[in-house]
């Protein structure tokens, strides 16, 4: 596949994973927050991880084979050895924190998710939020030929 298609790909993902995350974040949950209902945020998240997911899968997999089209391997991830593997390392670093956080939404704190714990959820929504908006920014990167470190 050219590498233009799966950029477009990969773009399209980060437009609903980002943008989703975005809209959570700062549309629906201060009314989340105001209201004290969790039901709010679980309707959202129905609806939202039918689209957010695959979106995610899709950056995953055009992410690496954009990667490896670029030269870079598995073997050499976390090296930073140079420019645009030091990106693909970071991003895929926070790819790792992104589904620690997802675990533990998933494991600890929607299964029980009332009133009372849903500052935490919001700390895990904020956070996976920012998480999203910092790979966008590191892709960005690779157009100007990575990050030198």
């Amino acid at each position: 596949m050219s590498h233009h298609l799966l950029l477009v790909f990969h773009l399209l993902g980060a437009t609903i994973w980002v943008g989703g995350h975005l809209v959570l974040a700062l549309g629906i949950l201060p009314e989340v927050l105001r209201k004290k209902d969790p039901e709010i945020l679980l309707n959202f998240e129905r609806k939202y991880e039918k689209i957010g997911m695959p979106a995610l899968l899709i950056m995953v997999i055009t992410g690496i084979w954009m990667a490896y089209q670029m030269g870079i391997d598995w073997k050499q991830w976390f090296h930073f050895s140079n420019a645009i593997e030091t990106v693909v390392s970071y991003k895929l670093s926070l790819l790792f924190l992104t589904i620690l956080f997802a675990l533990s939404a998933n494991i600890f704190v929607l299964p029980k998710l009332s009133p009372q714990k849903l500052p935490l959820m919001a700390f895990h929504i904020i956070s996976v939020t920012v998480i999203g908006v910092l790979m966008l920014i590191l892709g960005s990167f690779v157009r100007y030929g990575g990050i030198q470190i």
